[in-house]
């Protein structure tokens, strides 16, 4: 063989050195904590834009979809000019009206009770047409309502007067305190399970069942304690607001231990989507369900934070037309979260060694 064919075959030490090289260096940064956080680093700025769009996209700009209301057809109205401000009130509101015809005005009101309309329309006054929206449903959409029936009564020449049935709290002027409260109770829910995760490593699955528990008990007080008693923002009924603080709380958790055991230490990627990403802009108390995107203002109620401010919201304002869907609604998500953590406690950080666990010959 012609020795510049030999030379050709030899491979290349520098090649081969180098190939080496960048793999030992690959291998030494997969063992080293910056892999994890270079991660945490993409992650986070993901999470960053998803929190700020979800939030923008579902509250920014409120649009209405599907608002229940309420038509009094007595034999005192006069429907020509109630059918007036309607017609034009359901076109200004892009035909999201979805009117409900009542014999009586006493009718209508329990409806509003109930929550099943937000406002009632109401032609027997004679000369006039009164629009009675209530506030405590939902101030975005009461004030949304108002301005419409002002504009269209000023338009068609029809006298139009506005009134609240059921106005917010004088602390409350915005209806957010309920969204401020159950934000709280949320986010500390899990933020408390992740805390005993650091801090409590050697809690067993049920000790740490208890002091999740605990936690949220004490947290439901002291959040009733500071937003009624001191700051008297809301006038929060004592033992209901308590009982839902401290289950959204006690649930919250509990999802978040539900994740650890499945997910190990990503278990905050799926509790802050299911949580904050998606359950908070959804649940109706910083923007009514009503000028909620229709998909969030279905699912809204069927994930903690919806059902913990419908609770909350009937329980302040409603009182006596509780319901016990959203009761419900938490307390599944609480007994599937203990259930899944149960079956898959051995995955889950932490424990500790009991007596029983130690072979009998060291006790020797």
């Amino acid at each position: 063989m012609p020795d510049n064919e030999i030379e050709q075959a030899k491979p290349d030490p520098g090649a081969a050195g180098g190939s080496v090289a960048r793999g030992g260096r690959w291998d030494a940064f997969r063992r080293s904590p910056f892999l994890a956080a270079t991660n945490l680093v993409l992650i986070l700025a993901v999470a960053a834009g998803l929190f700020a769009g979800s939030y923008t996209y579902t509250l920014a700009n409120p649009t209405p979809h599907h608002i229940p209301v309420a038509a009094v057809r007595s034999h005192a109205a006069v429907p020509g000019q109630e059918q007036v401000v309607l017609d034009g009130m359901n076109k200004a509101l892009d035909g999201s009206l979805d009117v409900g015809v009542y014999d009586s005005r006493v009718a209508a009101q329990n409806a509003v009770e109930a929550q099943r309309v937000f406002a009632i329309l109401d032609g027997s006054g004679g000369d006039r047409v009164t629009v009675a929206v209530s506030g405590a449903s939902g101030s975005s959409v009461a004030q949304m309502l108002s301005e419409a029936a002002e504009a269209v009564g000023q338009k068609a020449g029809v006298p139009v007067a506005i009134t609240d049935v059921n106005p917010l709290q004088a602390g409350d002027p915005r209806g957010l305190a309920i969204f401020y409260i159950t934000l709280a109770a949320v986010i500390i829910g899990f933020v408390g399970a992740i805390q005993l995760n650091v801090h409590a490593r050697g809690l067993n699955p049920l000790e740490r069942i208890a002091f999740t528990l605990a936690y949220a008990l004490l947290g439901g007080l002291v959040i009733v304690g500071v937003v009624d008693w001191w700051l008297g923002a809301l006038d929060l009924p004592f033992p209901e607001s308590w009982l839902i603080l401290s289950l959204t709380m006690f649930t919250s958790g509990m999802i978040n231990t539900m994740f650890s055991a499945l997910f190990g230490r990503w278990a905050m990627i799926p509790t802050w989507g299911l949580m904050v990403l998606l359950g908070n802009p959804s649940s109706g108390g910083a923007v009514s369900w009503p000028l909620l995107p229709s998909v969030l203002g279905s699912i809204g109620r069927w994930l903690p934070p919806g059902a913990s401010v419908n609770a909350q919201h009937t329980a302040v304002y409603f009182a006596g037309h509780q319901h016990m869907f959203p009761f419900l609604v938490l307390a599944a998500w609480a007994l599937v979260s203990i259930a899944v953590f149960w079956i898959w406690r051995g995955r889950h950080v932490g424990g500790r060694e009991t007596s029983s666990d130690i072979p009998t010959d060291l006790h020797a």
